[in-house]
């Protein structure tokens, strides 16, 4: 079954983050400030991108969506980190309405839109383990009548970790349980349903389709950072962060593909307008 990871990387739609902006300029003067882009384009190449090009089944596609007013050094920055990397292809757009837009794109990487497939939601900023794609296909086999009875679908993986920079550490983390979190989730479409994915809010998904949800083992990494989507308005909770132990290293690298230094790489730009754990 055809699988297509979906990343918007500092698309400007129009909604779809929960910090508003009166107008398109604004959003792009947000989304495009150095200092904001040094930061995704590090998560993005030493955080995101190892764990996806080290898929224990590399069957899958990866299509990244960006505005076509993505600044040119930017561009050629995202084509340089994605070359060599056969499953990703860049999809430039206009700003649009953002579930529209999103649809639309993911509909476009259908190769038969009347055949069944596999979509995945994945930001710039979170990893995926290594095991993902294989598993959402084993997942997706093993429940074929649900899977058939139903337009819609929905897996979600909610054991993970959340990773923040730190004045004494290299980094620090912290588990995170949490269903309908909006990373390691993804959906089974039918053929012919034209609906996506990004139709729906990741919180909600549980109420227009029939989900499963998997426990063991960790499946995701978020990064926890300044400029988090989720942690612009007041009132956000911060996690209980502390020092990695040798075991989560060592499960960095087992299940995500990553070392410490590159994970310390990744949260090293504009160190100071990040949230960082002081001990």
């Amino acid at each position: 079954m055809q699988t297509i990871l979906f990343c918007r990387f500092s698309y400007p739609a129009i909604g779809g983050f929960q910090v508003d902006h009166e107008t398109v300029e604004a959003r792009r003067a947000f989304l495009y400030a150095p200092n904001r882009m040094e930061q995704r384009f590090a998560l993005f190449e030493h955080f995101c991108l190892p764990g996806l090009k080290a898929q224990t089944d590399p069957d899958f596609e990866l299509v990244v969506l960006v505005g076509t007013c993505l600044p040119d050094p930017y561009l050629a920055q995202l084509q340089g980190i994605l070359g060599g990397f056969p499953q990703a292809r860049i999809i430039a757009r206009d700003p649009a309405p953002h579930r529209q837009i999103c649809q639309s794109v993911l509909n476009a990487a259908r190769r038969h839109i009347n055949q069944p497939c596999l979509q995945v939601r994945h930001d710039d900023d979170d990893a995926l383990a290594v095991d993902f794609v294989a598993r959402l296909r084993k997942a997706a086999t093993e429940c074929e009548a649900l899977v058939l009875g139903n337009k819609l679908v929905g897996f979600d993986w909610n054991r993970g970790y959340t990773l923040c920079a730190s004045d004494i550490h290299p980094f620090e983390m912290t588990e995170t349980v949490t269903p309908y979190l909006g990373v390691a989730q993804a959906m089974a479409v039918q053929g012919g349903v034209r609906q996506s994915q990004m139709n729906f809010a990741h919180s909600r998904i549980n109420r227009f389709m029939p989900t499963l949800t998997f426990t063991d083992p960790p499946m995701f990494l978020r990064a926890h950072h300044a400029h988090n989507d989720s942690r612009q308005k007041p009132g956000v909770s911060t996690p209980d962060f502390h020092a990695p132990t040798v075991e989560h290293i060592e499960m960095l690298n087992r299940r995500f593909a990553l070392t410490a230094d590159a994970v310390e790489l990744a949260f090293s730009p504009v160190a100071s307008d990040a949230p960082r754990a002081t001990g």
